[in-house]
């Protein structure tokens, strides 16, 4: 009797071993999809920025004046750099294997990262008022031969607009993408409980 019963013993530690890692297994499925929500997006933004990088560089020819130049250059930093730091900072909250650490190393590791990633959006927020100013005359220049620093009225017109539709779009992304690590890590909170 002793016998059987340390059997079944056994048998209910091997399944709830089993049904643990079932539990962290689902979760970290559930934490990956959570992330790709932002990471997709992003990956299209980013093939998007390289490619008007590129164009820029392959038309820096047609930017005759130092200014017009000076402004491509910036522009084409911008549109290299800052989507590389935001894959970056969204690549080091989807590379937590939750079965690796304990429940606080794992949650800590996750706020750091989360930190990360929105210091990154805030700072793409900011200089994109600033790509918005220099991307307007490059764009004009290699698209219609224009020079819109000679244009003044031009000016009304675009920059409002342009900094208008920025400032909602980007407000609209950064709340998607604040909710979505918010429910990652509400869900990773989940690993407390279970």
């Amino acid at each position: 009797m002793k016998h059987q019963w340390d059997e079944m013993s056994e048998e209910i530690k091997k399944q709830k071993i089993l049904t643990n890692k079932l539990i962290v297994d689902m979760i970290q499925e559930k934490f990956t999809n959570r992330l790709r929500r932002i990471s997709v997006p992003e990956t299209i933004g980013t093939f998007i920025c390289f490619g008007m990088a590129l164009y820029v560089v392959l038309n820096f020819s047609k930017l005759d004046t130092w200014y017009l130049q000076l402004s491509g250059i910036f522009a084409v930093v911008f549109c290299v750099v800052l989507p590389i730091l935001s894959l970056k900072s969204i690549y080091g909250m989807r590379k937590i294997i939750i079965s690796t650490s304990n429940y606080k190393e794992t949650i800590e590791n996750f706020v750091k990262r989360k930190k990360q990633f929105v210091l990154v959006q805030k700072w793409s927020f900011y200089l994109s008022f600033v790509l918005v100013v220099v991307s307007l005359p490059v764009a004009s220049k290699l698209m219609k031969g224009k020079d819109l620093f000679l244009e003044s009225t031009v000016w009304l017109w675009y920059l409002p607009i342009g900094f208008l539709f920025l400032y909602f779009f980007s407000k609209w992304i950064f709340k998607h993408y604040k909710k979505t690590t918010k429910s990652a890590e509400e869900l990773l909170k989940e690993l407390e409980v279970s």
